[in-house]
């Protein structure tokens, strides 16, 4: 069965993310096909991603967060974003590193704060939509746990939808055993990542053609992604993209739900 395209012009949707790449894995097809369907995306990313080394050699005089924030602007090309915005903040790292001691860590930050900077721009955007992680942080990672928060509260202060990104750890269990960026991401962290499907309101797919730009968003950050870990069958892994929502049903449902749709199978 094709994907629909709803009309979406007029609307506009906030989506928040902790790192760049964040917003390719997690929500790729999303953004690509709100772009499509007429709506402004607003990307909003917390950290440059600091931490670590570049998998590829930088240029001459380049730093690791100047060459992350140079693939964010291209992933988020990619991916239609309308407008892409920086928080500024440092990234944490991971549980129990010294790095979430820095001034400037995104833990360390007032979570009202900034919940009321993002409440602010998407009021100015006219965005009646917030997408953020949920409250696990996806895979328990901190700067996504305060992403959640931030994102909460901005949309409770604007009592706007809010559709909380996580993964289906019992569909990736099945489909693409150990072949899902966060598998490793949650090895690292010692957490557990996802939710049971029963748990998750809203799946969002695409054609195979949404499945080709979103392997290029995320293969644009080649400082942190080895084109090489992603699998062959890239569908089955990446095909889906998945929301626990709060409030009224808003933009996002008229993108679903995936498994009515069968959508992801033309991408195997």
């Amino acid at each position: 069965m094709p994907v629909s395209r709803p009309d979406l012009r007029g609307h506009t949707v906030l989506a928040l993310h902790a790192h760049p790449d964040d917003e390719s894995i997690f929500t790729g097809i999303t953004l690509r096909r709100l772009a499509d369907a007429g709506a402004r995306t607003v990307l909003v990313v917390a950290t440059a991603g600091e931490l670590g080394s570049s998998r590829v050699p930088l240029r001459a005089g380049e730093t690791v967060p100047e060459r992350r924030i140079a693939e964010l602007e291209r992933a988020a090309e990619l991916l239609g974003v309308s407008r892409l915005v920086l928080l500024g903040h440092r990234d944490s790292g991971l549980p129990g590193w010294e790095s979430a001691q820095h001034a400037r860590a995104l833990i360390a930050a007032d979570p009202l704060h900034l919940a009321r900077i993002v409440a602010e721009l998407a009021d100015d955007e006219g965005a009646d939509t917030i997408v953020h992680d949920d409250e696990h942080g996806i895979y328990g990672h901190p700067d996504h746990r305060a992403v959640h928060r931030i994102g909460a509260t901005a949309a409770e202060l604007l009592a706007a939808t809010s559709y909380r990104i996580t993964v289906d750890r019992e569909h990736l269990h099945v489909s693409a055993r150990d072949q899902h960026l966060v598998h490793g991401a949650a090895r690292a962290a010692s957490v557990p990542f996802g939710r049971v499907t029963a748990e998750i309101a809203l799946a969002v797919a695409g054609t195979a053609e949404h499945l080709t730009v979103k392997h290029s968003a995320i293969t644009a950050h080649e400082s942190q992604v080895d084109p090489a870990v992603l699998p062959a069958d890239f569908a089955a892994a990446y095909g889906y993209e998945w929301y626990v929502r709060t409030g009224a049903p808003g933009v996002l449902d008229a993108l679903g739900n995936a498994h009515l749709l069968g959508a992801a199978a033309p991408a195997r």
